[in-house]
């Protein structure tokens, strides 16, 4: 199979992210954030250093009122739905977006060429 499964929808509340560390090394590299109906996925870096993780502890994406994603380094807010920064010392840039893919079935997918190309 050319994809790896992340789980279902239904798995995530809506206003909730969850961490992926898919190569088991020890931090995630990516994150799934659920608002709505909809799904979306970042690389878990803040563009500000391009080094820093985002949450302040595992799958602390959001802010308090699950309304932005939040880098916890540097107080920077950003969309859900398209990355870009609201807030903070990287305002104007944006996260790094990542393909994911939802089936008819409401499973979450990413597949394996997505994971080569942004290193995940």
């Amino acid at each position: 199979m050319n994809k790896i499964h992340l789980g279902a929808v239904s798995d995530f509340n809506d206003g909730e992210a969850k961490g992926f560390d898919i190569n088991n090394v020890g931090a995630d590299t990516f994150f799934v954030v659920r608002k709505g109906n909809e799904m979306f996925a970042y690389v878990d870096i803040c563009p500000h250093y391009n080094d820093t993780s985002l949450p302040w502890k595992r799958h602390m994406y959001l802010d308090n009122q699950s309304q932005h994603i939040v880098c916890a380094a540097h107080g920077a807010l950003f969309d859900i739905e398209d990355g870009y920064c609201l807030q903070g010392p990287c305002l104007g840039q944006t996260l790094r977006k990542v393909p994911i893919e939802v089936s008819a079935d409401n499973d979450i997918w990413i597949r394996l060429t997505t994971i080569e190309e942004f290193n995940l």
